[in-house]
């Protein structure tokens, strides 16, 4: 059981209501619903994620490479089992998915294991020279910018997560750490 209930749209006013469901999937998550007992941090949360979408400068599949390895990163069972659903309704493979999740980066390529390896550096917080001359000499800043963002988003968003103990919506079965 959640550390904080999930509350319903009656249960927030009408602003907030549509807030609870997830654009995506068109249905409330347990993440927006915990999150939903107070509506405005919902609201800012939801508007600094969408940023993080829509604005880091990467390609739907970069940003799921990144938010999965935030997810793996931190142990988030609950985003990790969100996003793999994302990741491969935009084309990535169990076998890239998979390596993410094992620390065996060897399905991806050259370009996505340098991005995979400087989010998990800036989760870690060990983002070091050689590091970001790595990301550089494949992003301009604006997207290290947004990659760094993106990354440490979903992990406070994970650590929010991990604090009200939210389970899998009903139906939902942990896809493990390597969904193959």
């Amino acid at each position: 059981m959640a550390r904080v209930p999930y509350v319903d749209a009656s249960d927030v006013a009408a602003e907030y209501e549509e807030l609870l469901e997830s654009s995506l999937q068109g249905k409330p998550l347990h993440v927006y619903r915990s999150l939903g007992n107070n509506p405005q941090v919902l609201a800012g949360l939801r508007s600094f994620l969408s940023s993080l979408w829509t604005d880091s400068g990467l390609s739907e599949r970069d940003r799921e490479l990144v938010i999965l390895a935030a997810a793996s990163e931190t142990r988030n069972r609950y985003e990790w089992h969100q996003h793999v659903n994302i990741a491969r309704g935009v084309g990535i493979d169990d076998e890239v998915i998979a390596g993410i999740g094992t620390d065996d980066l060897s399905p991806l390529d050259g370009d996505e294991t340098t991005l995979v390896d400087y989010a998990i550096s800036v989760v870690r917080r060990e983002v070091d020279a050689v590091a970001h001359d790595e990301i550089a000499a494949l992003y301009d800043d604006e997207t290290i910018v947004g990659i760094a963002a993106l990354a440490q988003g979903y992990a406070g968003l994970g650590g929010m997560i991990d604090a009200f103990d939210l389970e899998l919506e009903t139906g939902g079965e942990f896809h493990g750490w390597d969904p193959r």
